[in-house]
């Protein structure tokens, strides 16, 4: 299926483009809740206090962008039925905890663009994307106000090194939760 936005025919995903998250779930609280097992580094990030939430997404996406081959992206916009999932009548994906996903083939510039806030505050990027190649995985889940990102080494060490990104590396069984934050 497609959909039409900014004038251009968008693929809607289904639950084989999830490659890895098919079936995964992980009730734990490491950052295995949010990105499978299956990378070589792991990290954390989240919006420092007081800084600008355009300044640190786009230093996120920046850093992702410049690591990764030229390819599209999937868009993953969780439905909670009080943030922005940017095609509402697309069909779902069930993710996780059968969470309902839209999915969308795009790219780094449709995830800083196409939301309008979602549940970690002001921000545009998406709750979940990953490149085609599915190389790197970025994922925040339902009550998170912190993201996870699984990926190569040398993908991780450019986010930790992005000070805007404001990113941690964790172990895969290491606590998610940043410091100075607390879970719901």
């Amino acid at each position: 299926m497609e959909v039409v936005k900014d004038g251009r025919a968008w693929r809607i995903g289904t639950l084989a483009d999830a490659g890895v998250l098919a079936g995964y779930s992980d009730m734990g609280l490491t950052v295995a809740a949010a990105v499978p097992p299956v990378f070589e580094a792991y990290a954390t990030f989240h919006l420092p206090d007081g800084a600008d939430v355009g300044v640190h997404e786009r230093a996120v996406v920046r850093v992702l962008d410049a690591c990764t081959r030229p390819q599209p992206w999937w868009l993953g916009f969780l439905e909670t039925g009080a943030h922005d999932v940017v095609f509402p009548d697309a069909p779902r994906v069930r993710l996780y905890w059968d969470w309902p996903y839209v999915l969308v083939r795009a790219g780094p510039e449709q995830a800083l663009s196409w939301r309008t806030g979602h549940m970690r505050g002001d921000g545009a990027l998406p709750d979940l994307f990953f490149p085609a190649d599915r190389s790197w995985l970025v994922s925040a889940l339902w009550d998170d106000t912190w993201t996870c990102v699984g990926g190569p080494a040398a993908v991780v060490d450019a986010l930790v090194r992005q000070p805007a990104a404001n990113a941690r590396r964790v172990l895969p069984g290491e606590d998610a939760v940043p410091p100075g934050l607390t879970r719901e």
